[in-house]
């Protein structure tokens, strides 16, 4: 029966394939930062309407979902709104620099498909479980000036879109959850479903100094730079003691130097990641970088803040998902398709946060050039890239939606997974002011 359904879903994704490339296309024209979707939410909204689905809309800021099917066991699937920034890229918009070097317009055309396939068939009826399709804001990590200021108003609590899903209760009731990604400098038609990822704190650093004169007076000063300069290099000084195993990376960057090149600078800024594999891992390396960082104060004299935000947590697939999604890719894409994967990527993405709570996948997927997030990366396979990933997704949840003992299991998985309160206390420990003075 589930071959039958499949063919049934296949062919209708078939059917809307140049509005599924129409789409991506038309989002990788107007790029959009994160909780600024304002135009990629009515595109994706549009296709659910189109759809005859029931669409809310603005669910974290921006965003949308809709749902369809009946059952006791849901399922959700998401796509990426966002852009990120990276103004070399030929297609970034000229004024904020954002582009889709990640892939999102694909995840959207994956979202789009996986919702043409089920609905147009009517498969999604046959099926003994819902699917919920969500437009998704803010998975890049970026921007943060602005993020702040919606923490600030009290229009957001946490930077990651997905983050902010789970504390409005947007996945109380959802049991499982799958996207995609592209993947990295890959063109061939090949996928990557099995793997993990680094969790990491996000930091705000500033330190302050006194300014002066830089060429008469610079005695009169504390120079805040200075401390910056010392809080990176005894953050390098740590590298050796942190574990392979944990695959930690720490990379700062100075946001603000000083106000003026003849002025002592009193007023450094700097923002920086600490990633790690496991929960435990990125505490054990924050409380050191910390610790690093504060040193470069008390070596001038000066005061530092350290403003720790929760970045997202580190992803783990989920088996059951994975064995079925790899078996459709054998079938549909090729027997040789599915790599062996890459046991860990030590980048990050907040559908580990989604992890936390729920058993999901997020499977790299081929047709693209050029490394994600470089000038160069762009689709060089729209078939790979937009519409074999959504006959994927759409397979899956065929074979998975009408298998009760895969339901079962899958729910047993989500009931050894921490709750999402849990997850919201675990993650709001991780908000931390540290202020030190060392001035005399």
């Amino acid at each position: 029966m589930t071959d039958a359904l499949k063919r049934r879903v296949c062919a209708a994704i078939d059917d809307h394939r140049e509005e599924i490339i129409a789409l991506a296309q038309s989002i990788q024209a107007e790029p959009e930062l994160g909780f600024k979707e304002v135009e990629t939410t009515k595109k994706v909204a549009a296709v659910f309407e189109s759809l005859d689905l029931e669409v809310e809309t603005d669910i974290a800021i921006t965003g949308a979902r809709a749902r369809a099917g009946s059952g006791e066991f849901t399922a959700a699937v998401f796509g990426e709104l966002d852009a990120l920034v990276n103004p070399e890229h030929p297609l970034a918009d000229p004024e904020t620099g954002a582009c889709h070097a990640c892939g999102h317009h694909a995840q959207v055309a994956n979202l789009a498909g996986t919702a043409f396939g089920l609905i147009a068939s009517d498969v999604v009826d046959e099926l003994d479980g819902e699917v919920e399709f969500i437009g998704v804001p803010a998975e890049e990590y970026l921007d943060l000036g602005y993020r702040r200021e919606l923490v600030e108003s009290g229009d957001i609590e946490f930077f990651g879109g997905k983050q902010e899903l789970i504390r409005r209760g947007y996945l109380d009731d959802i049991d499982m959850a799958m996207m995609m990604h592209a993947g990295s400098d890959e063109p061939d038609r090949v996928i990557t479903s099995n793997f993990s990822t680094n969790g990491f704190v996000g930091k705000f650093v500033t330190y302050t100094g006194k300014e002066a004169h830089a060429g008469a007076a610079p005695e009169e000063g504390i120079n805040a730079l200075n401390a910056a300069m010392i809080g990176m290099n005894a953050v390098h000084a740590q590298r050796e003691v942190f574990k392979d195993d944990d695959a930690v990376r720490v990379h700062p960057i100075i946001t603000k130097g000083g106000d003026g090149v003849n002025v002592v600078p009193s007023d450094v800024r700097m923002e920086s990641y600490v990633r790690a594999k496991t929960v435990e891992a990125v505490t054990e390396a924050n409380e050191t970088v910390n610790r690093a960082l504060t040193s470069g104060a008390l070596a001038v004299g000066g005061d530092i803040e350290i403003n720790d935000f929760p970045g997202y947590m580190p992803l783990r697939t989920d088996q059951t998902i994975v064995s079925a999604y790899d078996e459709n890719a054998r079938e549909l894409v090729g027997e040789d398709a599915v790599t062996p994967g890459r046991p860990h990527i030590t980048g990050s993405t907040d559908m580990g946060d989604v992890t936390q709570i729920l058993p999901g996948i997020h499977p790299w997927t081929g047709g693209f050039e050029g490394s994600v997030h470089s000038r160069e990366f762009g689709v060089v396979d729209e078939e790979m890239a937009y519409i074999l990933p959504a006959k994927l997704t759409a397979c899956t949840l065929v074979d998975l939606l009408t298998d009760t003992e895969a339901m079962d299991t899958l729910r047993a998985e989500k009931a050894e997974k921490l709750s999402s309160d849990e997850y919201l206390s675990m993650i709001r420990s991780i908000r931390a002011d540290v202020a030190e003075s060392y001035r005399d």
